[in-house]
């Protein structure tokens, strides 16, 4: 923790490390016990790479969590994730990529994925983002750092049927502000989400936001 500022605290490259690794090892023996994960859905078998100048999120949580999908060659895989939630997020020129690799005759083949870059930013609401790294410069305003997941109530709930112990680590805070976010995700999931100025492209070779 580096200091306090107006009421909210302030980290210097803040990461998802915030989330103890061993609270993820007890998560995967919980999800292997009940067979419940963390997204509604099988993740695919690539995570993907989002980067953003500016998200600011209001009613914020996070818990870890895992996240079930498949490798590239179909077998099952389970991602250990730290689960990043806002009931409401602006996020300022987003960019979000992902490389398939190995496509006949063309290698691998990268697609990107950019929003909000002019006057008008990335609008969400019941924002869940199943984050496996993140990097950024942090400023949160009244939080509650080692409240049990079950119990954090500034964010949206833990959603329905993913393994997450509801006894297990978990913070919260009024509102989020992160600068300069560089991040690798498995999922992400909305109630809204209202990407202004879309474009998307597609381009042989590896071509990533960061």
């Amino acid at each position: 923790m580096e200091s306090q500022v107006r009421g909210g605290t302030r980290w210097k490259r803040f990461a998802v490390v915030m989330v103890p690794s061993v609270a993820a090892t007890a998560a995967i023996g919980v999800a292997l016990a009940q067979g419940a994960l963390a997204a509604s859905f099988s993740v695919s078998g690539q995570s993907f790479k989002v980067t953003t100048d500016q998200l600011v999120g209001t009613g914020f949580s996070q818990y870890g969590a895992l996240d079930e999908g498949y490798t590239m060659d179909g077998k099952k895989a389970v991602h250990p994730v730290a689960v990043s939630s806002f009931k409401q997020a602006t996020i300022k020129n987003l960019c979000q990529s992902v490389v398939t690799p190995n496509i006949p005759v063309l290698g691998n083949v990268s697609l990107i994925l950019r929003a909000g870059q002019g006057a008008k930013p990335v609008e969400a609401q019941n924002l869940y983002i199943d984050v496996a790294d993140l990097s950024a410069d942090a400023t949160f305003e009244n939080i509650d750092i080692g409240v049990a997941a079950k119990d954090a109530t500034k964010g949206p709930a833990m959603r329905k049927g993913e393994t997450a112990n509801p006894y297990g680590f978990a913070q919260q805070a009024d509102k989020a502000t992160l600068t300069d976010v560089k991040q690798t995700a498995w999922a992400t999931t909305a109630g809204t989400f209202k990407l202004s100025g879309l474009k998307m492209s597609l381009s042989t070779g590896v071509k990533e936001c960061y």
